[in-house]
C-alpha cells in the first residue's frame, strides 16, 4: 500500500513538473512571438519613416520643380542624387534654375556634363552642410557688416549680401546670383532657388 502511495506521489510530482514545464515553455514562446512582432512593427515603422523622408527630400523637391530639371540632370550625372535623398543632412542647397544654366557658356556646360568629377565639384559648391533659412541668412549678413561668408560642401566660399530685400551670392570668380525663391522645406534641409550658376575660382 505504501509503495502504491509512493508511486502515485512520484507520478503526481512528475505531472506537476511537466505541467509547469509546459507552462514555462508556452510563456517563453509567447514572449518570443511578442518580441518578433514588436521588431517587425519597428522595422515597418522605420521603413515608413525612410520612405516619407526620401519622398520629401531635397532631391525629391528638385524633381518636383519644373524649373530645376537641368539641375536634376546634373545631379544624376554627378551621382549626387543619393546624397540629397538618403543622407539626413541637414543641407542648404542654392539651386540654380534652368535659366541660370542657360547663361553658362554652352561649351563649358557640355564639358562639365561630360566630366563627373568637375561637375560634382561644381554642384558641391552650391551645397552647405547646415540648414540656413532666408531669415537666418539675412540676420547673419546684417550681423557681419553687410557680408556673410558661407563655406560650401566642396570647401569653397560664397559671399552673401543684400541688395534691397534680395539676397545676393557672389562666387569666388566674382559672379553674382540672386535668390529668386527661398525656403523650400525638405526632410533633410532647405532649398533656395537662384538665378545663376556660382563657380569656384579656377
Amino acid at each position: 500500500m505504501k509503495m502504491k502511495i509512493l508511486f502515485m506521489g512520484f507520478a503526481l510530482s512528475g505531472l506537476i513538473l511537466t505541467s509547469c514545464g509546459d507552462g514555462s515553455k508556452k510563456e517563453e514562446d509567447k514572449e518570443r512571438m511578442e518580441q518578433m512582432e514588436a521588431e517587425r512593427e519597428a522595422e515597418m515603422q522605420a521603413e515608413k519613416e525612410r520612405m516619407e523622408m526620401e519622398s520629401n527630400s531635397i532631391a525629391a523637391k528638385a524633381q518636383e520643380t519644373d524649373t530645376l530639371s537641368t539641375l536634376v540632370s546634373a545631379l544624376q550625372t554627378a551621382e549626387m542624387v543619393d546624397l540629397l535623398t538618403v543622407s539626413e543632412g541637414p543641407y542648404t542647397v542654392f539651386a540654380p534654375d534652368n535659366a541660370a544654366f542657360e547663361k553658362v557658356d554652352k561649351a563649358t556646360l557640355d564639358t562639365l556634363m561630360q566630366n563627373q568629377e568637375e561637375l560634382s565639384g561644381l554642384l558641391e559648391y552650391h551645397v552647405v552642410e547646415d540648414e540656413i533659412t532666408s531669415q537666418e541668412l539675412i540676420e547673419m549678413i546684417n550681423d557681419n557688416e553687410g557680408v556673410f561668408t558661407i563655406t560650401t560642401l566642396g570647401g569653397g566660399e560664397l559671399k552673401a549680401s543684400l541688395e534691397g530685400e534680395k539676397v545676393i551670392l557672389t562666387d569666388e570668380a566674382g559672379n553674382k546670383a540672386t535668390v529668386v525663391q527661398a525656403d523650400i522645406d525638405a526632410s533633410n534641409g532647405i532649398v533656395h532657388i537662384i538665378d545663376g550658376v556660382v563657380m569656384k575660382k579656377s
